[in-house]
């Protein structure tokens, strides 16, 4: 299960906001920008319903020191009024110059086909952009109603609609070619939000690279509220990074073989070309992408066309659109199915250009075993992030992308004759007439410069002026730029123009990033080291607001409305029981607090008289032995949002409850554990379950999530580190959510498995990915086995109830880890201890090891007499929400009754 997230942008050129009312999420991605230039993503986590500004500029402030270096310092060297010393403080405060040169005319071409709510969106946010020469275009594409020509008549007059009958996405993006009126065609798709500075950041950068022939953009989750939209994000989504990175062959050169994957350029949704260009390698092949059989790679098809014809095509990230990701998970996997048309696209490709054919075929087979076949294994040897029918929805798609091209030739040539007229036939003909199979004639290359071989062209700038762009390298390969300031030399940095222009934006970012240390307060004398920490620390002055950097240290805090419910499971042993409860009744709290004894043996009669010194504590009785059978009967009768597990046999301090309900202030964590500490070490049983490894897990705060959960092939989850339910705690919401619930029966103290009922919970937690945190310094005192049988026994039931838990996790969630975790690393631990042991170096009893070899083996036989008696003696009610209840009983499940000593009896 994974929740929604909020998404939103962080402009750090404006105060930090803190942000409200975020209940509902479960986290928070903001994606961090500076002055409208996306620098990346910050997840943090949200604290009861928000996220403070101080713990935003500290995320932030501790991911993006280096970007926000990079981009303070290319803005100061191109800021047309500089401080008097280029000191970075000042460098901070400078927001970039206003282009100065002539935008060209841009028509946004936006294919539609019966969308209209999303198109209505998508126009409203074009209609925001910041740009002076626009020209809006809307090709509908085989529409079955009038709906988008009447939304467009009705509130957009300013936008062009056209009609095209040929169905197919491609169809529509060669129509509005021939539509367009500006020199560059920008494409988006009608599922997406553009931001304001689109189509900005795409003309100018056609404007400062005048053979750039195609430019693509950031593509960024405009939402992330269900399931199937967060999957697709976790895995990749459409992003390609936050860094401008150009492509480009020279023509007539061999194109390796790893450009011919040309989805890490960039996608359809955020696309932009010259419109000379297609004159010159046609159109977008119509064969390709929505619409035909083969469902998409359009868009990677013309990505290869234009690189293979000697232009570059530049990725620009602030180029930037937001999209609507697929909300249900059936539209997610059908999506990784459509991704096999990478497949059509090389058919096409090749039947193209077949001399590249192998190259092609490298390929295909590299991404089949790299990333098909690689994600199906990880699926298929443990839960991971990609379902497996997912990983199996995209290997599917890779064979079906084999064989659909030809069909969709056929198909597009039908549709082509179908609706052809004289005047479309002959406006085809001009910018497409290599539409299917015909070899693409390969452009003359461009004329080269003619660069002195070996030659390297030396220049020198002065960084207190602004950067200019130095044209008069033409006849060089390379160039070596000297920097000064007021005279003095920082150093140099060498650039390969290739016989072109060294454009302002090669200067900024090879300067920036070689020569920081000297830019940076450049007539200081310091060390790299101390320039470092003074960028940090001004960084942090400028990022995180001054007055709550103190609160950002502070531990967050349950609010006190939140009730909880403090569960003790109990078997005939009242001592025991009883200074346990007077711990519990002296918790420093001030919320509503339920305590909840579940007694498993009622039989004895012993645990009613200690609940009369406790007036206050509910007793709920269960007959059915184990203490997963316990803890449930206690889970499905509390009231409180958080549920607290704890022995009979522990005591606390009186801070230890609200210390160890503290990360629930997050709304990702759904378990917290804490520290089991020996109360004694009085007898040499329990000195030697301390050797063992004892309860507790150190006095260090950490915590894990799904990444922990799968980081790692070939060792199961260690969730056995997280602690025990002698001190932890939950979230009550999770025990009504199908991929968690209750704890599992088979498992525990009390059956015959041995234990295991609590970090398998764990791993469900795990597994559906939220997060869990272990609270050192929440602490309780256990009292260990105090004889060497009771040692023996415990030992032999944790060993038994290690391989069950194992063994659960293999049948129930196919995690195939376990295989290897019992088939070797069990064993090798073992005669590990035994031989340490028997080297002297250590003090571990090699009988002892051969008790938890014994329970070991005796694991899956144990675990099988568990499942029987479950069957028989039947599974616990499911968990219902407080408000949930009062419903008819199912006479199927068992239901635990009330002790007459519970208030509620006593009222009846």
């Amino acid at each position: 299960m994974l929740g929604p997230i909020k998404v939103a942008d962080l402009e750090l050129s404006q105060p930090l906001p803190t942000l409200r009312g975020l209940d509902r999420y479960i986290g928070f991605k903001g994606l961090v920008r500076w002055h409208g230039a996306p620098l990346g993503y910050i997840d943090v986590p949200i604290v009861n319903g928000g996220c403070s500004a101080a713990s935003l500029g500290q995320a932030i402030k501790s991911a993006y020191n280096w970007e926000i270096l990079q981009q303070a310092l290319k803005t100061g060297l191109i800021a047309p009024v500089k401080p008097d010393e280029f000191q970075f403080e000042d460098v901070l405060t400078l927001a970039p110059p206003e282009f100065e040169g002539e935008y060209p005319r841009v028509t946004v071409a936006v294919c539609t086909r019966d969308r209209v709510e999303a198109l209505d969106d998508c126009l409203a946010a074009i209609l925001k952009l910041d740009y002076p020469q626009l020209d809006i275009l809307v090709i509908d594409n085989a529409p079955a109603t009038d709906a988008t020509r009447e939304l467009i008549a009705t509130y957009y007059p300013q936008v062009r609609y056209v009609k095209e009958p040929r169905p197919g996405l491609d169809w529509a993006r060669n129509r509005a070619i021939i539509e367009a009126q500006g020199e560059i065609i920008a494409y988006t798709d009608d599922d997406v939000i553009v931001d304001a500075g689109w189509v900005k950041a795409i003309a100018k950068t056609f404007v400062e690279y005048p053979e750039v022939m195609a430019v693509t953009g950031l593509v960024v989750p405009y939402e992330l509220e269900t399931e199937a939209q967060v999957l697709f994000e976790l895995n990749g989504g459409f992003g390609k990074g936050f860094e401008r990175q150009q492509y480009y062959v020279p023509a007539g050169a061999e194109m390796p073989w790893y450009l011919l994957g040309t989805g890490n350029c960039g996608t359809g949704a955020n696309m932009a070309y010259r419109r000379s260009i297609f004159t010159e390698i046609g159109g977008f092949n119509p064969a390709l992408d929505v619409g035909t059989v083969t469902n998409g790679a359009g868009d990677l098809e013309m990505f290869f066309r234009v690189i293979k014809s000697g232009h570059p095509l530049v990725y620009e990230p602030q180029a930037m659109i937001r999209h609507c990701h697929r909300r249900q998970y059936a539209q997610l996997k059908s999506q990784l199915t459509n991704n096999g048309s990478v497949l059509a696209y090389c058919n096409a490709a090749v039947k193209a250009y077949p001399k590249m054919r192998l190259a092609f075929w490298r390929l295909a087979l590299t991404w089949l075993a790299t990333w098909h076949c690689r994600r199906v294994v990880t699926a298929l040897m443990h839960p991971t992030q990609l379902p497996l029918d997912l990983a199996w929805a995209e290997l599917r798609g890779w064979f079906i992308g084999l064989t659909r091209y030809r069909r969709a030739e056929k198909q597009a040539l039908g549709v082509d004759r179908k609706f052809a007229t004289e005047s479309a036939a002959a406006a085809h003909q001009r910018y497409f007439p290599h539409y299917f199979g015909a070899r693409r004639p390969v452009p003359a290359p461009p004329a080269l410069p003619n660069c002195k071989a070996g030659a390297m062209a030396v220049r020198t700038i002065e960084v207190t002026q602004p950067l200019q762009p130095i044209t008069d390298v033409a006849e060089y390969a390379s160039v070596r730029v000297f920097v000064n300031y007021r005279g003095c030399g920082l150093g140099y940095v060498d650039l390969f123009n290739h016989g072109r222009p060294l454009r302002v934006s090669d200067l900024q970012r090879s300067i920036a990033s070689q020569l920081w240390g000297k830019l940076v307060w450049p007539e200081r004398q310091l060390t790299v080291d101390d320039r470092w920490n003074q960028v940090c620390q001004a960084i942090q002055k400028h990022v995180v607001p001054d007055s709550s950097v103190a609160t950002a240290a502070l531990a967050p805090r349950l609010p006190d409305h939140v009730p909880v419910s403090i569960i003790v499971g109990t078997c005939d042993r009242p001592d025991d029981l009883r200074n346990c409860l007077q711990s519990l009744s002296q918790q420093q709290t001030s919320r509503p607090v339920e305590i909840i004894v579940t007694d498993n043996h009622p039989r004895s009669g012993l645990t009613p008289p200690v609940l009369e010194e406790f007036p206050q504590v509910k007793l709920v009785s269960e007959p059915r032995k184990g203490v997963a059978y316990a803890r449930n009967a206690a889970i499905t009768a509390s009231a409180g949002e958080i549920v607290v597990t704890t022995d009979d046999d522990v005591t606390m301090s009186p801070v230890w409850l609200e210390t160890l309900l503290a990360p629930f202030a997050r709304a990702d964590v759904m378990g917290v554990t804490g520290n089991i500490v020996p109360v004694e070490l009085e007898a040499f049983s329990q000195q030697l379950f301390e050797h063992y490894g004892g309860l507790g897990r150190g006095f260090e705060t950490f915590e894990v999530g799904y990444k922990w959960f799968e980081c790692s092939w070939l060792h199961v989850v260690p969730t056995w580190e997280l602690g025990g339910t002698a001190n932890a705690a939950f979230r009550a919401s999770i025990f009504h959510q199908p991929e968690i619930g209750l704890m599992d029966e088979p498992l525990g103290p009390g059956m015959p498995s041995g234990v295991g009922e609590d970090i398998y919970l764990f791993y469900k937690i795990l597994k559906a990915g939220y997060t869990m945190v272990y609270k050192g310094d929440a602490q309780v005192w256990h009292r260990h086995r105090q004889t060497m049988p009771a040692l023996r026994r415990q030992l032999y039931n944790y060993s038994k109830g290690f391989v069950s838990y194992n063994l659960t996790t293999l049948f129930q969630d196919q995690d195939w880890r376990v295989l290897l975790n019992l088939g070797f690393y069990l064993p090798m631990y073992h005669f590990k201890r035994i031989y340490q042991r028997l080297r002297g170096q250590s003090a571990y009893p090699i009988r002892l090891t051969l008790v938890e070899m014994a329970g070991n083996l005796a694991g899956p036989w144990a675990l099988w007499r568990s499942h029987k008696r479950v069957q028989r003696e039947g599974r616990s009610a499911p968990y219902l929400p407080p408000h949930q209840r009062y419903v008819a009983p199912n006479p199927s499940v068992y239901e635990p009754q009330l002790d007459e000593y519970h208030p509620a009896s006593r009222a009846s």
